[in-house]
């Protein structure tokens, strides 16, 4: 009897909290309150038995040029990855492992690939990879999240005082290109922290917490933005479309390498994945699933594929904000003017930031592509012009293996729910960019 008694009672208080909504909290998901994404104060040094992955890694780019990294990688010894202990351990080792693998791949460029990664740098990046959960191969959770080092530890984190731990050739601009996204992604930290305000306040109904939040979160977007034009100042659009950007390209759906890479030791069959891609931020992600943006369907199968190359603790999370109560719907249901102005600046400020990004791209992929096309056309002799040593293959595709121009003007055609207010003017948003964001459809 007073066992039946006691299991009736456990079975209410279980019942209780599960009916009950739990405030939503950034806790569980690797974030840091200051950092965001960003792996905060990254190791730049493992311990010494592994002495032999750092010695290579730190000079990958001189090794290239001398054309010399293929045999000093098939002269290393093959090491146990049981010593790396700590999380910040194992993603130097990844970092390191990932930047030796893009050099041995493309040291030669597109005409002289691999067929197959050797067994002391596969087995040891597959078991890193697998403890991890990332994949075995470069991705921006490597290059950009855990590839920084400030050269005064004291001083702040600004382009001038940062640097990176790997490079790849390319010199200054891959430093460029590499700390102006990390930029990017310490200027979303509001945004990441605003999530959780706005889903706690969807699930108590308090508006006006809610639109203080949006508010605060269009900002940052903003934010964003304004980083990312650091870009043109930092990288050059020839280095990086003829020098740079093989090294970030993978072997998924590039012509280069159609078979994909065998890991050996790992598996008999080649194995294909998509190269590092801005679509790897968690960032937008998380923003798409927070306001309810959904995209075409070939664009949409693209972004949920670079999920699987983010932290599994940062894929959770956009997972885990999917599921909470629609904002979309909130917004709708509430009427009220100051947060339906706030949700629709949100989503400008977003489509703002995309459409800058294909400004972006077309200065320098684009314009750079189109330059060597007409190079060859002309079958003028170019040795010294930097855009004719770029990829041919990689013309018309991303290094994630999208189509590059046509993906990103997809995901600026954006499903958008059409509110109340459509004919009300946001404050700080031209009536013409207002109305365009929320009439956008799917692309043809």
């Amino acid at each position: 009897m007073l066992i039946s008694h006691i299991r009736n009672l456990l079975l209410a208080i279980i019942t209780i909290f599960t009916d009950s909504q739990m405030p939503f909290s950034l806790d569980h998901y690797h974030v840091s309150e200051e950092f965001g994404f960003i792996l905060p104060a990254p190791m730049v040094e493992l311990p010494p038995y592994y002495q032999p992955w750092m010695d290579i890694a730190q000079h990958v780019t001189d090794l290239i040029y001398s054309h010399m990294l293929r045999s000093h990688i098939l002269k290393m010894p093959l090491l146990n990855t049981q010593y790396l202990k700590s999380h910040k351990e194992q993603r130097l080792a990844h970092l390191a492992l990932s930047v030796m693998t893009m050099g041995y791949v493309w040291q030669e460029g597109e005409n002289d690939t691999v067929e197959v990664l050797p067994h002391n740098l596969a087995i040891p990046y597959w078991e890193v990879s697998q403890s991890l959960g990332l994949p075995p191969i470069l991705t921006h959770a490597d290059a950009v999240l855990a590839n920084w080092k400030k050269r005064d530890p004291q001083g702040p984190f600004d382009m001038e005082n940062l640097e990176l731990i790997f490079t790849l050739p390319g010199e200054d601009s891959v430093r460029g290109f590499f700390l102006v996204t990390l930029l990017v992604e310490l200027a979303a930290v509001p945004v990441i922290k605003s999530i959780p305000v706005v889903i706690n306040g969807v699930q108590c109904g308090d508006a006006e917490t809610v639109t203080r939040a949006l508010e605060e979160l269009s900002q940052a977007i903003q934010g964003m933005t304004d980083a990312l034009k650091l870009m043109h100042a930092h990288v050059e659009p020839e280095v990086f479309y003829g020098i740079m950007r093989i090294y970030l390209s993978g072997w998924k759906d590039n012509a280069c390498m159609p078979a994909g890479l065998m890991y050996e030791g790992v598996q008999a069959e080649p194995m294909e994945y998509s190269g590092a891609s801005a679509a790897q931020s968690s960032l937008l992600h998380c923003c798409d699933e927070l306001l309810g943006i959904k995209h075409e369907a070939k664009s949409g199968a693209f972004l949920n594929r670079m999920r699987n190359y983010m932290p599994p603790a940062h894929k959770r999370l956009i997972q885990d904000i999917s599921l909470q109560p629609s904002l979309r719907d909130f917004v709708q249901q509430q009427a009220s003017e100051p947060l339906t102005a706030a949700f629709q600046l949100c989503v400008t400020k977003l489509l703002a930031f995309r459409s800058y990004h294909i400004n972006v791209v077309s200065c320098f992929i684009t314009v750079p592509a189109a330059r060597a096309r007409k190079l060859r056309k002309q079958d003028i002799s170019c040795q010294k012009e930097t855009v004719s040593k770029a990829p041919t293959a990689l013309e018309e595709t991303g290094t994630g293996g999208s189509g590059i121009m046509s993906f990103l003007k997809t995901v600026t055609n954006i499903k958008m729910f059409q509110p109340n207010l459509h004919n009300q003017q946001i404050p700080g948003v031209p009536q013409k960019t207002h109305l365009r964001a929320l009439k956008c459809t799917d692309a043809s």
